[in-house]
This record gives C-alpha cells, structure tokens and sequence, in this order.
C-alpha cells in the first residue's frame, strides 16, 4: 500500500495542473475548479508525509546540496535576467552608429516634444500585415519617449472600418495627428512630416514672414543658383506662411507680419520705405537685414541708429581655400555663446563675398555679435588691391580678425507692440523689437543653403526673429546613398576573387582529398 501511495505526488501535480489549466479556461474560480485544486493540494500533502523519511534522506545528500546551490544560482541569474529586462522597458539606451545619425530624432524635433504645452495624440491607420507598420511603430515609439505628453495608437482600417471613415482616412499608411480640436493628416513614415503635422496642431495661428521686394533682393521663386527658392522652402517646412512685400504699395507693413526679410538688395530703399519700416519696428515688429558688400548706403547709414556698424570692406580669410573654396569666401566657426540663436550651434558656416557686421557688445540691451570669423581673416578696404589679386593686410589700414560677421540688437518699444515681453522692475513689461544684419545674403541662396551650417543658422534667427525659439537647432541631415566607387582594376578583383577563384580553390582541395582516399585504398 505505501508503494502504491508514494506516487501520488503525481496525481497531485495533474490535479493542480488540470484546475490551473480549467481556470485559464474559464477566466473564473468557480467550485469545481476549486475542488480540483484543494484535491491536488491535499495529495501533495499526503505524499509528502509517507515519503517523509525518504524526502529527508534525499535532503541530507550531498548531491542534492549541490543541486540545490545549482538551482539557487540558476534562479538567482534567471531573476537578474527578469530585473535587466524591466527595467530596460523603462530607462532605455541606444546607440546609433550610422554616419548621419539615420536612426536617431534630429534636436529639433527633440526640443519640440520636449516643448509641448498640449496633449497630442497619433494614430495610425495601418493594416496588420503591413509591412512599413514596424517602422512607422518605431518612430512613433521614438517620439513617445520624449514627451510624455505624446500618445499613439494603431488602428486597422479593414477591421474598424467606422473609426476611419469617421476621421476622413481614405488611404492606408495614413497618421492622424490631433491636438485639441486641430488635427492634421500625414501620409508615410516622414520624421520631418510628423513634425511638422505637430507644429500644425499644437500652434495657435500660423506665423507670417514677408520678404521685401523692390530693390534686387533675392527672388523666392527663383530656382537658379542665386535665387531664393530654397529659402522659402526651407522656412515654409517651418511651418511659416511667406509672403512678398513691395512697401511703395502699401501704406504701412502689414499687420499679420511676424518678421520682414530685406535680402540682398541691389538698389538702395527708399527714404519712405525705412521710415515705414522704423514704424514697424518702433511698434514691435523683427526685421532680418542681409547686405552685400558695396549696396544699400542709405540703409547702413539707417542701421548706424540702432548700433550696427557695417564696414565698407570685404572679408578675406585665407583658411578657405583648406576647404576648397577662395579667400573671399570666409569661414565662420566662432559663434556667441550668450545668444539663444548661436548658443548650441557648433557648426562651421560659409559666407561667399561678405563684409563686416560690428556691434559693441552689451547683454543688458541685448546686443550680441552673433559670428565671427577665424583670426588669420581680416577686413580688406583696398577695392584696386582685391580686383588686381594683390589684396594682403596692412596694419592700421585693414581690420585684423575675427571679424563678426553677424550681429543682433534688441530695440524697446515704447508703445505696446507685437515684440517680445520682458518683464521689467515692479509690475511693468517691456516691449523689445529685435534686429538681426548678416553681411551677407548669399549663403542661404540655391546653391549654399545645404553647405555645412548655413542652413540651420538662418533658420535658428529666422525661428528666434518669430518669436519661436523651441524649433532653435541643428536640423537632422538628410539620409544620402554613400557610393562605392570601385576602379577598373578593383572592379575585376571583386568579381575574380570570391566568383571564380575562392571556388576553384575549394573544388581543387576536393579532388585532392578525394584522390588520396581512393589511393590509400
């Protein structure tokens, strides 16, 4: 009979294997399944007490302390194990090792989740066997971790077809951006469309930048190699509306003018035209001047009012014909950094044929130099010296570098206008209106706005002037196919090597070995 009841241990364990199993089943603990398990519990407990003394010896082994300390580590590292991957479910580390950071969110976007003020929700309308759904997945994933406040969820169009049509989705791989009663719609997996579907949504009104027009300046439409076109582009996935300006039409600047552009212009403004520009700024308003050496007296003389001294020189810096371009295309790597625009900004920009931009520095009226030039750059006057080659400083006569090269200053508004409020001493505001003067406009045309950090600056002053300084950043570059360029002789060794040779090889040692067995025999 004890033989017989040593072995109901295993009816014990199928007994709690069989009401653990009915309650997975049922998804409740109803009476049966209750009284299966107390019957398997009840048998574990009656074969333990007659294979008490068995038990013990089993215990008192030493192979069985050997097994146990076994089974102990094994938990222990099985328990680690389980702790690592919790807790990479929460603090997460990756690192992305591709050239241009392919995997990674750019700062921009980084700073605008971090940024937000609202909830925003995301959801996508993928199927399920979709398969750019793990990439889409991924980047939302990737969002989500910056901001708390961002939220996603994945919805099939095929099997909740109410929710889409609901919500207007007539096409699969379509995201659905909301943000209060604002919501946008964006179309594949895009970091930059994403982000920009959340400035739509969570901004209150779009912004307007005027470009002025009239005098020479750069053309926004214009797709050649001068023109601006790309500059438009650029500030328009910004989330800006850009519009023209021609001021001997209009009375006044218009009112829904964030921030006016005056690039580049060839014919000096006229005296009516700065003066309803003086308006605009006296009442709030930011204006970005980008002058060309040798143009626009009247508007240098203009800008002397508010602190801006702008050479009648030309910038020579011999360090940039290291990077392959000519000495009077100067190189900028110093940068403020005080100055929200140039704060974190690291990166080298180039400016083709620029002039001088002083200002004498003061934090307190918000007055900054915001680039400068390296020190082996100097400013060059001799205009007969540059046109015959023969340009070299000359001490006392030219200014030795850096040179700045950009500038900004801050204007009070002595009546409440559309700037940017500071609070002053007791319950006052202030008011400031801001001004920004490149020596340049070339640097951001068609052909220079991708070289290096051109881009980014402009659109880190542009974001600033309009009063957005979340989206001031280093812009994530974009994912370019590295060719491999082979020679001739290359191409011929990648094909001989691993087709014919490497092969003929393996086949040869084959026949070797094969002949030897047979010899042997």
């Amino acid at each position: 009979m004890k033989r017989y009841l040593s072995f109901t241990w295993i009816l014990g364990l199928m007994l709690l294997a069989a009401g653990g199993f009915t309650f997975l089943i049922k998804g409740a603990m109803e009476t049966f399944t209750v009284s299966i398990l107390w019957a398997g519990l009840v048998l574990l407990l009656v074969s333990f007490y007659i294979n008490f003394s068995d038990i013990k010896d089993l215990i008192s082994k030493r192979s069985t302390k050997y097994g146990f300390n076994t089974a102990v580590m094994v938990g222990i590292f099985i328990a680690i194990i389980a702790l690592t991957a919790v807790m990479s479910m929460k603090y997460k580390f990756r690192w992305d090792i591709t050239k241009g950071q392919r995997y990674t969110l750019s700062d921009q976007t980084q700073k605008l989740l971090r940024s937000l003020k609202k909830d925003v929700t995301a959801t996508a309308f993928y199927r399920s066997d979709e398969r750019t759904k793990q990439q889409m997945e991924d980047l939302l994933e990737e969002y989500s971790h910056y901001s708390p406040r961002f939220k996603y969820q994945f919805i099939d169009p095929d099997k909740k077809p109410g929710l889409a049509s609901k919500h207007g989705i007539t096409s699969y791989r379509t995201t659905l951006i909301q943000s209060g009663d604002k919501q946008e719609i964006v179309g594949f997996e895009s970091e930059e469309k994403l982000t920009n579907a959340i400035l739509k949504a969570t901004r209150e009104k779009v912004k307007v930048v005027y470009f002025l027009k009239g005098h020479g300046e750069n053309n926004i439409t214009d797709f050649q190699n001068a023109g601006y076109k790309a500059v438009r582009e650029a500030i328009e996935k910004e989330n800006y509306q850009t519009k023209e300006l021609l001021l001997l039409e209009t009375p006044n600047v218009p009112e829904d003018a964030n921030l006016i552009i005056i690039s580049g212009p060839k014919k000096d403004i006229l005296p009516e035209e700065l003066k309803r520009i003086k308006n605009y700024i006296d009442a709030g308003g930011n204006v970005l001047f980008m002058l060309d050496p040798d143009t626009v007296p009247n508007t240098v003389s203009f800008l002397k009012d508010y602190g801006f001294n702008i050479g009648a020189d030309i910038i020579i810096d011999k360090l940039s014909q290291v990077f392959g371009a000519n000495y009077l295309t100067p190189v900028v790597g110093m940068y403020d950094k005080e100055h929200p625009i140039t704060k974190d900004f690291n990166v080298a920009t180039f400016f083709p044929v620029a002039r001088s931009v002083g200002v004498e520095k003061d934090p307190s009226k918000g007055v900054y130099p915001l680039a400068m030039t390296g020190e082996q750059s100097w400013a060059e006057t001799d205009r007969k010296a540059l046109e015959a080659g023969t340009a070299e400083y000359n001490d006392g006569k030219d200014k030795r570098g850096p040179i700045p090269i950009a500038a900004v200053a801050a204007v009070e508004v002595k009546e409440q206008g559309q700037g940017l409020g500071v609070k002053g001493q007791g319950d006052e505001k202030k008011k400031f209106a801001k001004i920004v003067v490149f020596g340049d406009s070339d640097f951001v045309n068609n052909t220079q706005i991708n070289l290096a950090g051109n881009k980014d600056l402009f659109l880190n002053t542009v974001n600033w002037l309009a009063e957005e300084s979340d989206l001031i950043s280093i812009r994530k570059k974009e994912a370019n196919a590295t060719p491999l360029l082979l020679t001739k002789a290359q191409g011929k060794i990648i094909f001989w090597l691993p087709v014919v040779i490497m092969p003929a090889i393996v086949l040869c040692a084959g026949i070797v070995i094969l002949s030897r067995r047979k010899f042997r025999k």
